[in-house]
């Protein structure tokens, strides 16, 4: 039988072992390449908290690793002018889940955002110094206009191709933004927007306990409608000549991006649960999507609870989000609405991902300038 071959030790001091430490060193500091570093982005809303991790991919993204949590952080704001206690836990809870995810993916750049419930509660600020002392996470609490913003950047490309401006909407937990667009550029131009503070949770809790009975259902449906017809007055005004200069009703562009759009969507294909990869990018008839909203607005809470892609989590919401859908197709008249899947966390990551391709270009322009030299070594 033939010795075995000899092996040798590794070396641990000496020349060889200082030699190697430094090449391993000098590979640690090395940059990372910009299509292989992973972006996040973490959206807390006064309904849900969602996160998106990615990777560049050419002109888009690869989604790496995704977290989205009902927490209802704006429960009982609308009474009370603050964060509950309980919300605030639950908030918490799914922020520590994203904190642990942002680590295990050794996350390269990262935004964390809050909306309308941390805008409106007089503890908004506290709570966000919390969230950071905690987790480490620290979020932003950004305007409605940047979030409406964010909503375009994020959804934009599924907009269909056409001519003259198009609407874009985003019916959040604690607000609705509604932002017209000029889509001639490869980035929609806002025209006009408005944010209303009418979202599926503080719509729902302004009208309050509703009574089990056809007649008291209609009423308070009516009544919601009313409030965000009334939120959006202004706004509605001002666009009525865009839509109306349209000589092809058929030509009226409208895209959504919310949980009460995908959710309708998924009812209008009669899906038995949801399915991302059916409904974003979906175009549905106008026509049916009211149907379907005035369907669920008769509906008895029990009943709602028992219809697919709805269950006990948006029986109670999902009302206010029909009223406020109905209440923008009588603002933005289209014939076909499109459906998005997606909207912050997406605009986000395009917004960090286009920041961070521009610096890595500049980073190789300034090597190609110098040689090849590492940029801040200077020529001996």
């Amino acid at each position: 039988m033939a010795p075995a071959p000899a092996t040798t030790a590794p070396a641990t001091n000496g020349p060889a072992a200082a030699i190697a430490a430094m090449a391993r060193a000098a590979l640690s500091n090395r940059p990372v390449p910009f299509h292989r570093q992973a972006y996040a982005a973490i959206d807390l809303g006064t309904n849900n908290c969602r996160l998106l991790i990615a990777r560049p991919a050419g002109d888009h993204f690869v989604v790496v690793d995704a977290f989205s949590r009902v927490v209802r952080l704006g429960e009982g704001l609308a009474q009370s002018g603050r964060l509950s206690d309980a919300a605030m836990d639950r908030a918490l809870a799914a922020l520590h889940i994203c904190a642990d995810k942002l680590k295990r993916r050794n996350v390269h750049l990262a935004r964390s955002v809050a909306t309308e419930a941390c805008r409106r509660a007089t503890n908004g600020a506290d709570f966000i110094e919390r969230v950071r002392r905690e987790t480490g996470i620290r979020l932003d609490i950004i305007t409605a206009q940047e979030e409406a913003r964010l909503a375009v950047l994020g959804c934009h490309i599924l907009l269909e191709h056409g001519e003259g401006p198009a609407m874009i909407f985003d019916i959040g937990g604690g607000s609705t933004e509604m932002v017209l667009v000029d889509t001639s550029e490869p980035v929609p131009r806002i025209l006009d927007w408005q944010s209303v503070p009418w979202g599926v949770v503080s719509l729902t809790e302004s009208i309050g306990t509703i009574a089990d009975s056809a007649e008291a259902r209609a009423v308070a449906y009516g009544e919601m409608r009313r409030l965000v017809r009334e939120g959006f007055a202004d706004f509605s005004a001002r666009v009525a000549g865009e839509h109306a200069a349209q000589t092809d009703p058929t030509a009226i562009r409208l895209l959504g991006t919310s949980g009460t759009v995908t959710t309708l969507a998924s009812l209008h294909l009669g899906l038995p649960q949801y399915d991302r990869s059916a409904v974003d990018g979906l175009i549905v008839p106008a026509a049916s999507m009211r149907a379907i909203s005035q369907r669920l607005a008769a509906c008895s809470p029990a009943e709602r609870m028992a219809v697919p892609c709805i269950g006990r989590e948006r029986a109670d919401l999902v009302v206010a989000g029909c009223a406020i859908l109905e209440t923008i197709l009588d603002i933005w008249p289209a014939e076909r609405l499109g459906i998005a899947d997606r909207g912050i966390r997406e605009g986000i990551l395009r917004s960090l991902m286009a920041t961070a391709s521009d610096a890595e270009k500049a980073r190789l322009a300034v090597r190609r300038r110098d040689g090849g030299r590492p940029a801040g070594k200077d020529t001996p």
